[in-house]
């Protein structure tokens, strides 16, 4: 009797075979990646909102791309998605010698040392992954950080990464110092250097601020999309609160001081929403 699993393999392979459908017939990996992408960030959704019921569905989307990847590589002769799914548990059971011993090949000192700690865990995963590198390109304990990533969330994993070598600030402090110089260099380059010497420094600001959230234990990320997400509330309320006076916030009569007052009415009105 088939799993569920396999039934899905199955549909992939009808809507992709004779008969089958001819949007799915006619992907490729290059067309399907804005869906990735995209099914990829409605999890993400998901998991923010607190809604299991719409989790388990954009997991289940996310899913179906894994297996419509894994059906274009079948047919074009290079795996199959039982290799994905055998090729991942070796690699977890490897990665895990703390929990599997050494079922997975890892070294009896790997095997047998503890890993009481999640850090000394992630340091362990980070050794393990450039050995099993070997020679390929990723040799750098800072690859393998994909660049496609949001610019943000690619700085938080990069210095995540260096962080488990050791390259870290171990207090809040000197974080946060850090910060203040940033803001410090970005003044005075805004006061008399050049374009590319401004945006330099807006950038090493920016990667200062995602290395302060990171130790405060934030995700840079997440509580931007929430900051974004709490002014398009208050702007809408702002737009909403002019309508019933009689006016738009197009108009170009408005002064920055209505803008004020209405923004700040709009934020008492969001008050304990957000």
């Amino acid at each position: 009797m088939s799993t569920v699993f396999d039934q899905l393999v199955e549909v992939m392979r009808r809507l992709r075979g004779d008969g089958g459908c001819p949007w799915d017939r006619q992907q490729t990996r290059e067309s399907l990646t804005p869906f990735l992408l995209e099914e990829t960030h409605e999890v993400l959704e998901a998991i923010e909102v607190g809604r299991p019921d719409a989790l388990k569905e954009e997991l289940g989307d996310l899913l179906f791309q894994v297996i419509f990847h894994a059906q274009i590589a079948s047919e074009a002769g290079e795996f199959e998605i039982g290799d994905v799914v055998e090729g991942t548990v070796r690699k977890m059971t490897r990665r895990h010698p703390h929990v599997f011993g050494q079922q997975g090949g890892a070294p009896a000192d790997e095997a047998s040392a503890g890993a009481p700690t999640a850090e000394q865990v992630l340091a362990r995963w980070e050794t393990m992954k450039r050995q099993e590198a070997g020679n390929r390109a990723r040799n750098s304990a800072v690859d393998g950080v994909p660049r496609s990533l949001p610019a943000l969330l690619r700085a938080h994993q990069v210095q995540a990464k260096a962080a488990r070598i050791g390259f870290d600030w171990s207090e809040r402090e000197p974080v946060q110092a850090k910060v203040e110089e940033e803001w410090r260099d970005l003044i005075e380059a805004i006061d008399g250097q050049s374009r590319i010497r401004q945006e330099e420094e807006i950038g090493d600001l920016l990667f200062a601020v995602v290395n302060l959230a990171r130790h405060l234990r934030c995700d840079p990320e997440a509580v931007l999309q929430r900051a974004t997400q709490r002014f398009i509330g208050r702007f809408q309320s702002m737009e909403r609160l002019a309508e019933q006076e009689g006016h738009s916030l197009t108009d170009q009569t408005r002064s920055l001081e209505e803008f004020d007052r209405l923004w700040e009415q709009a934020k008492r009105e969001r008050e304990g929403t957000e």
